[in-house]
Parts: structure tokens; C-alpha cells; sequence
């Protein structure tokens, strides 16, 4: 639409409709916990129908991602799904649950790729065992992820977006945290985005990454117990002098799975309160 040429149908004021995401079938690999379980909410509050896979079994009551799913039910009149699959050897399941969830709603808008794992290792005394895990779950995990949603659309013929999270550590080495191969795991991330964007683009379908620096979730609470001079440490190493929460990242995962990003593709949104910028 050109700036000259008027919208056919008016829109109430404060509301952006490419931003709405109601009745689209959204996939959240990692979606139980953590950064994916928040995204997973947000996508919920936007209108979106969202299938989690997870390797762990669905959250007990009384967890938050059981509160999310009671919300979507009661509240935001859209709903939540669980499938217990792994995604690095899971991969048939991963294509027998991605065609289930096209065959039943006829449709799979999008994927949101949050399933990873990190592993703080000297270099020196990484195992070839250990550093085929974590690029088994954080690289080739994500691809098979993509791959099983890519093929539905492809099948149904339909566009779509896919978001994958990759982190500041694929650009840059942390200063002070030992991790060679997770920071190489995400660096591998942004590239593969970049090339599926290229591939899948004529395809109608979007993929995009988001790279947080660092949050502040549960499992980094106990790190600080271990480690308590990164908790003061960390903030000082951005622009914003604070430590991200999975919240921060609510907004970015809805514009990019949403219409709002429609001519955005192969690109990283950087969100790292300028951790990367000095």
C-alpha cells in the first residue's frame, strides 16, 4: 500500500492491525520455561494459537507455564498445546506433530525457535561428546525444527515467518565467560537463518533471528548464587547498565511473527541494551 493510497477499512485509533495475530498457528520449540515461555504468552495475548514443543514433560499446576495456558483458555479465548519431543532426536516426531498441527487447524504460520542449551567449558578441556550435544540441540535442532514446519507450509502452500534465537554471543566473545561452543552454536544460528531466508524467501516464507544479551531467568538466578561478581559484573558491560528479563523480549517476537515485519527476512534484531555496540 502506498502512503497516497487509503486503507479500505478503518482502523480504531492506537491500534496497529499488522500487529494482530489472532487465528494463526504458531510452533514454540523450548516454549515450557525460561525466554520461551514469556514469548510464548505474548504470541497468546496477540491472538495466536501456539503448539510448544519441549523435551521435558508438560509443567506440573501451579507453574507459570500451566498459569499461560489457563490465561489462553479463560482470558484471551485462543489456546495452548503440549508435545514432549526432543529436537535433536526426535526428528520424525517433530514431522509426524508439525503435519498433525497443519492437518488439524489447515494451516502453520509460524515457528518460534527457542529450544537450547549452554555449557560453560574451557576450551581445552571440551569432549568431542559434549560439544556434539550442544550443537546437536542448539544448531541441527533448530534446523530439523525448521525444516519440519517449512515442509507443512510448503505442503499447504501458504506463507509464513520463523524466528530463530540466537544471542549477542554470536557475534562477539564474552568477555569473561568460557563457553567456545555455545558462542560458536549461535553464530552458527544467525548464519543458517540467513541461508533459509534465502532458500524459503520465494517460497513466501520469512526467517529471521533475535540475538538478547543477557537475561535473567531462573537458571541464571542459580548461577549468580555460584558466581555472585557476574550479577554486579554483567550490567557494566552494556550501555543501559541493567540485565535484560524475558519480558524485554515480548515485542520482538510478536513483530517478527506477526505482518508488522512483512519485508524483513535474513536479518538479526540485535537486542542487547548496546552490549555490542560500544
Amino acid at each position: 500500500m502506498s502512503a497516497l493510497t487509503p486503507r479500505a477499512t478503518p482502523i480504531a485509533p492506537g491500534v496497529l492491525p499488522e500487529f494482530g495475530m489472532k487465528g494463526k498457528v504458531i510452533v514454540v520449540s523450548g516454549g515450557a520455561q525460561g525466554l520461551g515461555v514469556v514469548q510464548t504468552e505474548a504470541l497468546l495475548e496477540a491472538g495466536a494459537i501456539v503448539h510448544v514443543f519441549d523435551r521435558q514433560p508438560e509443567p506440573s499446576a501451579g507453574s507459570y507455564y500451566q498459569e499461560v495456558a489457563r490465561r489462553a483458555k479463560e482470558e484471551l479465548n485462543t489456546s495452548l498445546h503440549y508435545h514432549q519431543v526432543d529436537v535433536r532426536t526426535g526428528v520424525d516426531k517433530l514431522n509426524k506433530i508439525s503435519e498433525e498441527i497443519a492437518e488439524k487447524h489447515g494451516r502453520l504460520d509460524g515457528l518460534l525457535a527457542a529450544a537450547g542449551i549452554q555449557q560453560e567449558t574451557p576450551a581445552l578441556e571440551y569432549t568431542a561428546a559434549d560439544a556434539d550435544r550442544l550443537l546437536g540441540v542448539n544448531v541441527t535442532g533448530v534446523l530439523m525444527t525448521a525444516q519440519a514446519v517449512a515442509r507443512q507450509m510448503v505442503r499447504l502452500g501458504q506463507p509464513g515467518s520463523m524466528v530463530l534465537i540466537a544471542s549477542m554471543s554470536g557475534t562477539i566473545a564474552n568477555k569473561g565467560l568460557i563457553c567456545p561452543v555455545y558462542n560458536a552454536s549461535k553464530a552458527a544460528v544467525i548464519q543458517l537463518a540467513r541461508n533459509l531466508a534465502m532458500e524459503w524467501g520465494v517460497k513466501g516464507i520469512r526467517v529471521n533471528t533475535i540475538s538478547p544479551g543477557y537475561i535473567v531467568t531462573d537458571m541464571v538466578q542459580k548461577l549468580f548464587v555460584e558466581y555472585p561478581e557476574r550479577e554486579t559484573e554483567w550490567p557494566k558491560h552494556n550501555m543501559l547498565g541493567k540485565l535484560s528479563r524475558p519480558e524485554d523480549y515480548r515485542g520482538a517476537a510478536v513483530f517478527l511473527l506477526s505482518d508488522a515485519s512483512s519485508f524483513m527476512t535474513g536479518a538479526d534484531l540485535r537486542i542487547d541494551g548496546g552490549h555490542t555496540a560500544w
